[in-house]
């Protein structure tokens, strides 16, 4: 009868744990910064990341009417820097209308009467 005893513990022991459901442990590290607003003429490279009027950036900030990017969000070279005119800038003192968010367009006179007063780098930083 002792040795029933072990049987039976070892059987019910099995049992349970056979039963019990299992626990996944999920580690997840990352930072997820977001996609970039979708902004017609692109956003200002400083948070809270506004969309930015038209003639803030000059033509060296687009690739075939798309904004290439600036802020958080900015993977171009180290040495990138393009032309701003920072009057379009809130920081400077712009109080002008922003454009709503929506897709990018191709700029129909194609830059020709931008005026670039400062050159930054994509993330905020002025050169």
């Amino acid at each position: 009868m002792r040795g029933m005893k072990y049987v039976l513990a070892a059987a019910s022991a099995v049992f349970f744990l056979a039963a019990a459901p299992q626990s996944h442990a999920q580690v997840t590290v990352g930072i997820n910064i977001g996609p970039p607003p979708a902004c017609p003429y692109g956003y200002y490279d400083y948070a809270p990341y506004n969309c930015a009027p038209y003639g803030y950036y000059g033509p060296e900030w687009f690739n075939g009417g798309v904004f290439i990017g600036a802020g958080k969000w900015f993977h171009g070279p180290a040495n990138f820097h393009g032309n701003v005119n920072n009057r379009f800038d809130p920081q400077h003192g712009y109080k002008g209308a922003l454009p709503g968010h929506g897709p990018a367009q191709v700029h129909p006179d194609n830059f020709k009467s931008f005026k670039g007063n400062e050159s930054r780098d994509g993330r905020g930083h002025t050169r």
